[in-house]
């Protein structure tokens, strides 16, 4: 069986993820491999077919995305170009990530496409949602990468067809200690705003993970470090606790590690509002952003232990043995269910 694997490239989670679920792909037929997106610091251990441009948001320095950069690095003519090019009709089975020149290009050919994502659980019926409705949000995440049906990873199992999350082998293997440092990992955010508002808890010492650094450096009780897979993982490991964006896999991994965790979500980013909510559930502390009203809230979370328990079974075979089985089984195309006003994205894609 030819199977074609369309990963997402905006943020590291759908890396991370795919390095489980790359071998478990393999076990059932020959795996093609397309990764989109310029946002991406991990480095896939396996190889890419296909390193397209996609279609990225760039992250912001002040808590949410930078609409400017994002527009102006966005090369629709290109997109165009991938997306009319792209053979998915070669693939016995295209999986997505959350990943649109496959999802367009499924969608152009009537080809079934089938998500394998997060996204898809967030927007999925019994997932928790955020008390401000965004209906912009919920629009791109319905739209951006469109599936004829599909499978999603969460937090907790809100329905039949969403999973716990996929931790990979190396979270873990890894060697957990508290060796009192706390992990960060807030990629919206700038160094400099990061580092004024941390070193103001002077006793701690801070591990912020940067995407606007390429060399370390430290300023008194912070040091920043370049994004490094293996660095991370092990800062994170032996971490009294991780501040993070309300992202998924690096909030489902430090709860896999049994690690204090509080989380900022992106600025207007509706998918982690979603996130924020959930993990709300789950008795984890959520702050707005890193204003100074609220670092009383940092500094509650650092002075009290945090007794959110969660077990994260390791059933990536078990996942993809159902999606194999189900979807070779019934090769029917549904047609993706878009939102009103999908057809002007269409065209604006040329589609």
């Amino acid at each position: 069986m030819k199977i074609l694997y369309a990963i997402q490239g905006t943020g590291n989670g759908h890396l991370s993820r795919a390095m489980d679920i790359i071998p478990a792909l393999q076990q059932y037929g020959e795996v093609t491999t397309l990764l989109s997106g310029i946002q991406v610091d991990l480095k896939l251990p396996y190889k890419v077919d296909y390193r397209l441009e996609g279609l990225s948001f760039i992250f912001g320095k002040k808590g949410g995305i930078d609409m400017y950069n994002t527009l102006k690095k966005s090369n629709i003519k290109q997109l165009n170009k991938d997306i009319k090019s792209m053979p998915v009709e070669n693939y016995d089975l295209v999986i997505n990530d959350f990943e649109p020149v496959s999802a367009w290009a499924c969608y152009l050919k009537k080809i079934p496409c089938i998500g394998l994502s997060h996204q898809y659980a967030v927007i999925a019926k019994g997932s928790p949602k955020p008390k401000k409705f965004n209906p912009i949000g919920k629009w791109v995440l319905q739209n951006y990468a469109p599936v004829s049906s599909g499978y999603g990873f969460h937090f907790k199992q809100f329905n039949k067809d969403i999973f716990t999350p996929v931790i990979r082998q190396q979270v873990r293997q890894a060697e957990i200690k508290n060796k009192e440092h706390y992990t960060v990992y807030l990629p919206a955010y700038s160094d400099k705003l990061l580092i004024k508002k941390l070193r103001t808890f002077k006793d701690i010492e801070w591990h912020v993970f940067s995407k606007h650094s390429k060399t370390f450096y430290s300023e008194k009780n912070v040091y920043v470090f370049p994004i490094q897979n293996e660095s991370f993982i092990k800062s994170m490991a032996r971490s009294a606790g991780v501040l993070c964006g309300a992202g998924f896999e690096t909030p489902a991994e430090a709860l896999h590690m049994q690690k204090k965790l509080m989380v900022v979500p992106m600025k207007g980013q509706y998918e982690q509002q979603c996130n924020a909510a959930a993990l709300k559930e789950l008795g984890i502390p959520v702050i707005k952003n890193l204003k100074t009203k609220h670092l009383s809230e940092i500094e509650h979370w650092l002075n009290h232990k945090q007794k959110t328990m969660v077990f994260y079974p390791d059933i990536t075979n078990q996942i993809i043995s159902q999606l194999i089985t189900e979807q070779t089984t019934t090769r029917v195309y549904e047609l993706p269910l878009l939102s009103s006003g999908a057809g002007a994205l269409a065209s604006l894609l040329g589609i």
